[in-house]
């Protein structure tokens, strides 16, 4: 066997025992990756029909009453999730929680056949991070870029395994992916592996309920025993959610903390195999809800050298933060001495103690034995390095010496959206957004504000819009999308909040720059946005002013949000540099040699956010908030991005659609077949036309079908007459 074959057969037998998670691995020299992913329902703490109870890191069977002497289970096959006794639904693809990370190569064709086994609900399949370059129908969004695979039906995804870098997967519907449908994928470079990997993926956890209960309460309210359960806050001062908080999971294994007790109930943790003085790349993801995690490895010090797939200059850090779709990739050295460290994450959250571990286990260290090591001290002598901080001025008392996305660089000086190149430099002159670039798009800014403006309703929305999804796949039927539910048709404005299919156009090769931001009367909440089709530059992050105690207290100055006030704030649904001369691509402190490349950034409480990407990737994307409460609340947007060059699906692509009453009437199907229903101004200042609805196309059908008749009527009635005289004559 070569020695290619040799190194990944060690790689997977590595993998196999990676935190407790069995992986499905490729080999580097195929050209073909294939899998099944098998969607179903099942229970936590449950062996077919046995209810399982922790104790001291095993499970055992119900009626067991004395674990010290009776056997324990195997963990084989069982979600414990945090140990709780009652057992709770999930979703998962086969038969895991998280679901197998699936491994390949970059270059490789991968093969993805999901099969849907739920009694009734639909399902997709997202693959986060990579952009789908010519396969935009595999994006796996439902009603964006796919119809929902139904239950019984099944649903193959096939794309390029590019770029390399750590990944995701996850469902793209409601609240499944907080229900436990989710796994990594990682695209490795096309080589044998040199450095051996674990895969360690995080996750807040609930006992009763997902995020579309979790949604409806944090509308409606929370209680608990009568009293109301209170939006958790940051250690900044902004606002996480009512989400009831039970645990953090490590690979899909935590313990239950008894609030009322402080003890916990003794559940199995995910172990990392180590041997001491090696270097171990670790690949992180935080597949959570709503919390970031700060995380960290008791007397170890991390090197940051990924993030979301892009290799970013090394940063040596004491821990870092991750936010909900975000992944991070560190290498860790292990000490020379043989001993079991406590893996820790903690939520960012400032009145509560919400934390989950996991176990790094030397080799030669003691087996079923809790680690007896603890995490650093920060003080002001010796503060602590973190990472990816949500601000640069965090409360003095936490001794953080913080490291913001503002600190990061890339670790290469390649550009996927170059700024205008003069004379062998780069500049950094204005110009409007009718400029032209070199690579022949042109240049536009725009303003997002993330937040939840208005005063009776306040909905999750992107400059006030909140999204609605259409009925039919918005990529592959676009032309079937209801122009009454677009923005443009809704009673949307500067001053309003509307419900509607909120969208962007842009033009073949745009070089486009959003600032995303988070101000107004519906600020309060960081925000995780995740675009889909594109990774972005940063170039640049403004946080919102911070008094003496590391609290917000007010919006950042640069930008100015327009409107009516509704008290002391405006819904801030329109925005513009406070400095008018910032326009387009005058900013000062932009990152233009180095910037980091992103899929998921976090947009501050009162700040903003600088990205850039160019418009080289026709489809149709949502861009949306990845804490999964403020998406289903209609925090979301869609990139309609050169839709005249998106390369047609394969044939027999499923098509869905809602079905109208006086389709049976008229015995006719009603295809569209214009290429662009979605209006926004175009480049030249033209709107599109919108098209008639259903009703005005039967009534045209009926109308050509009438017409149509009495003319071939009249031309029969002819012909038999001119051949009666004809006969007749002759």
């Amino acid at each position: 066997m070569e020695f290619g074959h040799w190194s990944l057969l060690a790689t997977l037998i590595f993998v196999i025992a990676d935190g407790s998670l069995v992986s499905s691995a490729c080999v580097y020299t195929d050209d073909v990756c294939e899998f099944d992913l098998v969607i179903e329902n099942t229970l936590t703490m449950m062996r077919d029909i046995d209810l399982l109870y922790p104790w001291g890191g095993k499970i055992y069977r119900y009626n067991e009453t004395d674990p010290t002497t009776a056997n324990s289970i195997p963990l084989e096959g069982i979600i414990t999730a945090d140990g709780y006794e009652i057992p709770r639904v999930v979703t998962v693809a086969n038969g895991s929680m998280p679901g197998p990370p699936l491994i390949v190569y970059e270059g490789q064709t991968v093969v993805v056949d999901v099969i849907n086994r739920l009694s009734s609900d639909g399902v997709t399949i997202h693959w986060h991070g990579l952009p789908q370059r010519d396969t935009p129908w595999m994006d796996g969004v439902a009603y964006i870029t796919q119809c929902p695979i139904m239950p019984g039906q099944s649903f193959r995804y096939e794309f390029k395994a590019t770029p390399s870098g750590t990944f995701w997967y996850h469902s793209h519907i409601g609240p499944q992916r907080s229900n436990g449908l989710f796994g990594a994928f990682v695209i490795r470079p096309r080589k044998p592996l040199m450095i051996p990997e674990h895969i360690l993926t995080m996750q807040d956890w609930n006992h009763y309920g997902d995020a579309e209960l979790t949604e409806m309460k944090q509308y409606h309210g929370d209680y608990y025993n009568r009293y109301p359960i209170p939006f958790s806050k940051s250690m900044d001062g902004s606002l996480f959610g009512r989400l009831n908080f039970h645990s953090g999971l490590i690979n899909g294994r935590g313990r239950y903390h008894d609030p009322n007790i402080g003890v916990h109930n003794g559940a199995p943790l995910s172990v990392f195999d180590v041997e001491a003085g090696r270097v171990y790349r670790f690949r992180i993801i935080n597949a959570g809800m709503v919390y970031p995690f700060q995380f960290s490895v008791d007397n170890h010090t991390l090197v940051a050298v990924a993030s979301d797939g892009y290799n970013i200059e090394p940063i040596e850090v004491d821990a870092l933060i991750v936010y909900p779709g975000e992944r991070y990739d560190v290498m860790l050295t292990t000490l020379n001495v043989t001993e079991n460290y406590w893996i820790r994450a903690r939520t960012l959250e400032a009145d509560a103690n919400h934390r989950t571990e996991a176990i790094l286990k030397y080799t030669g260290a003691p087996h079923d034995m809790d680690p007896t090591t603890t995490e650093k001290k920060c003080s002001g002598t010796n503060p602590c390095r973190v990472l990816n901080c949500p601000s640069s001025k965090m409360p003095p008392k936490l001794h953080m010496d913080c490291f913001t996305f503002n600190n990061i660089k890339s670790a290469s000086l390649t550009s996927i959206s170059p700024p205008v190149h003069v004379a062998g430099s780069f500049s950094n002159q204005t110009h409007q957004s009718n400029s032209t670039h070199t690579s022949g798009g042109r240049f536009k800014e725009v303003f997002l504000n993330f937040a939840f403006p208005g005063t009776s309703w306040r909905p999750g929305s992107v400059n006030g819009k909140r999204f609605e999804f259409p009925d039919v796949s918005g990529l592959t039927q676009m032309d079937e999308i209801n122009p009454r539910q677009l923005c443009e048709n809704a009673d949307c404005g500067p001053d309003k909040v509307c419900s509607c299919m909120h969208s962007l156009t842009l033009d073949q090769n745009d070089i486009v720059q959003m600032v995303f931001l988070d101000m107004g009367k519906g600020r309060g909440f960081a925000h995780p946005i995740h675009m889909h089709g594109h990774s972005f530059e940063v170039l640049k992050t403004g946080f919102g002013v911070h008094d003496e105690n590391g609290q917000i207290s007010a919006d950042n100055p640069d930008i100015t949000c327009l409107g009516q006030k509704f008290g002391n704030d405006t819904f801030c649904n329109t925005a513009q540099w406070t400095n008018s001369s910032w326009a387009n691509e005058n900013i000062p402190g932009l990152e233009l040699q180095r910037p980091p490349v992103k899929d998921t950034i976090i947009v501050p409480s009162g700040g903003y956010v600088v990205v850039r990407i160019r418009a080289d990737n026709p489809g149709l994307w949502i861009m949306h908030c990845h804490v999964e409460l403020h998406s289903i609340y209609g925090m979301a947007m869609v990139i309609n991005e050169s839709f005249a060059n998106v390369p047609k699906p394969p044939p027999g692509f499923p098509e869905c659609r809602s079905f109208l009453p006086s389709a049976v009437t008229s015995g006719t199907r009603h295809k569209r077949s214009a290429s662009n229903v979605i209006p926004d101004i175009s480049r030249h200042g033209e709107r599109p036309g919108l098209y008639a609805d259903v009703v005005d196309r039967q009534t045209l059908v009926w109308t050509v079908i009438v017409f149509g008749g009495i003319t071939l009527a009249q031309a029969i009635i002819l012909i038999i007459v001119c051949r009666r005289t004809k006969i007749k004559n002759g």
